[in-house]
């Protein structure tokens, strides 16, 4: 019976992570570029109550008798399954349909990488106009290097294609390339991703080196969208029966426990 109440224990531990990362897809429903994450579990060490057994006659049984000690979260994994896009009046939100993720310079000046494209234009060195996130953090172009145009180009005019070359119009009102292309990079394994905050991702060992969409000719390369914003894939429905799942799934195991207490209190006063 004590193993019971470990058992059950494991249980409660594990529904309550589930219930956390499903308060946190719910909290970021509204949030730009997020990605649902869902909790995978795995069951513990069996413990063998009996290895041989045999029937009355003596003959082997096909099984043998063996319990199990519990469950733990195994893995939080990210889906990024494409999210709707958005509308919105700003001429630097863009949205990516595909693959692909923006790459942008941290503060510590490592690359990393988000599904959030709202941008804004702002001052950047040697009286420059520079892209950058909503925090300060400048976007990279296909070479790594941030994306700045000089004053003389005036940024409500310039305008993204859907490859992400940077426009401007000419004389005749007609956009021409300035011959510099927005980065967008997709990974072998998206769901080994280092998540950070402010939706962006960092590279790891286990999502594999980024693949430029720009000099990768296997990608199906992304589409890029200017003036929409890609909106979290967050399913609320899903999101409330999952709860519910884990909410009862919580009880039960608190049920178990309740249940082992009485048993070995009922135990105990036998020797009364």
């Amino acid at each position: 019976m004590v193993r019971s109440l470990w058992t059950a224990a494991t249980g409660m531990i594990a529904q309550q992570t589930n219930v956390d990362t499903i308060a946190n897809n719910l909290s970021n429903v509204n949030t730009t570029g997020y990605k649902t994450e869902v909790n995978e579990f795995k069951s513990l060490l069996y413990q063998n109550i009996q290895t041989k057994t045999t029937k009355a006659d003596g003959t082997m049984k096909p099984t043998s008798a063996q319990v199990g000690l519990g469950v733990r979260n195994s893995a939080i994994t990210s889906i990024f399954k494409q999210g709707n896009l958005l509308d919105t009046e700003s001429d630097s939100a863009f949205a990516i349909d595909g693959r692909g993720f923006f790459s942008v310079m941290g503060e510590d000046g490592k690359a990393y990488y988000t599904r959030n494209g709202n941008f804004q234009w702002t001052l950047g060195p040697n009286n420059t106009n520079m892209l950058c996130t909503s925090e300060g953090l400048p976007v990279l172009d296909m070479n790594g290097k941030s994306i700045a145009l000089s004053q003389e180009y005036v940024v409500s005019e310039i305008t993204i294609n859907s490859n992400g070359e940077l426009c401007y119009p000419d004389d005749t009102n007609n956009a021409q390339s300035l011959g510099m292309r927005m980065g967008i990079y997709q990974f072998s394994n998206p769901a080994g991703l280092e998540k950070q905050s402010d939706g962006l991702f960092a590279e790891t060992a286990a999502s594999g080196q980024p693949l430029s969409e720009a000099t990768n000719t296997n990608l199906s390369p992304s589409r890029l969208v200017q003036g929409y914003l890609e909106g979290s894939n967050v399913q609320v429905v899903d999101e409330m029966v999952n709860m519910i799942v884990a909410q009862r799934a919580y009880e039960l195991n608190s049920k178990a426990i309740t249940a082992s207490d009485e048993m070995m209190q009922q135990a105990n006063n036998l020797r009364r």
